[in-house]
């Protein structure tokens, strides 16, 4: 496969257009509104990196209109620590399952949509399904805008790469939803894509990476997959 290449660090201007997408949020509210409806199923929702639940305030608040019930990470900031990540997110997403007694809905933005997939790579039985949002599949870091932060911190982007390939071999048992942007100038698109995992469903939106999290598009994608198999 060819590489999935990097964000131009000019790009990143143009993220700031991602802030577009809240009074276009208001906008098609009722369009929103009207989506299918939860039944108090559980959600849970990671950020991506560098930020903490209040970047997915919004849209957890939009969900639990739905009639889901709804919680963030509540692990603070993501630092992007994956390793020491992944216990944490998968005990979470354990600890809910039985709180309720039923399978987990995760939603992840970027770095944290990937957590989404791993805990549920580790723990299927716990999982209902997954909705990824611009999250780097592919190459962990190494083809986002954020690699030279890796790399000053002493991180090998290479081994990490083999890494996540090695991981992708064992398959995803419950479906996925992933949600890119070709305009995404914080993780290269093609690294959001995910080819080879027979249960992933790849979804093309128009909007920024940090648009991912607001726009009205997004939102119908996510409540219309959440609803799914949801009894009437």
């Amino acid at each position: 496969m060819d590489s999935p290449g990097s964000p131009s660090p000019l790009g990143l201007l143009l993220e700031g257009l991602g802030a577009l997408e809240l009074p276009r949020l208001a906008w098609h509210w009722p369009t929103l509104a009207a989506q299918p409806k939860g039944r108090g199923q559980p959600v849970l929702v990671f950020p991506g990196y560098g930020a903490g639940d209040a970047s997915t305030s919004v849209l957890r608040a939009y969900l639990r209109y739905l009639g889901y019930t709804v919680r963030g990470w509540d692990l603070g900031r993501n630092g992007g620590d994956v390793p020491a990540l992944i216990p944490q997110v998968v005990a979470l997403v354990a600890g809910v399952a039985r709180e309720f007694e039923q399978r987990v809905r995760l939603i992840g933005w970027s770095l944290g949509g990937y957590l989404a997939r791993e805990a549920a790579r580790e723990r299927p039985d716990d999982v209902e399904r997954v909705v990824t949002l611009g999250s780097p599949v592919i190459g962990g870091p190494k083809y986002t805008a954020v690699a030279e932060v890796y790399r000053r911190r002493g991180y090998d982007l290479d081994a990490i790469e083999r890494e996540v390939a090695a991981r992708s071999r064992f398959p995803l048992q419950v479906p996925v939803t992933a949600v890119y942007s070709k305009a995404d100038r914080i993780v290269a698109w093609r690294a959001c894509v995910d080819q080879a995992a027979p249960n992933v469903e790849n979804v093309e939106v128009r909007t920024t990476h940090l648009g991912l999290g607001f726009a009205p598009g997004v939102y119908r994608i996510i409540a219309q997959r959440l609803a799914e198999g949801v009894e009437a």
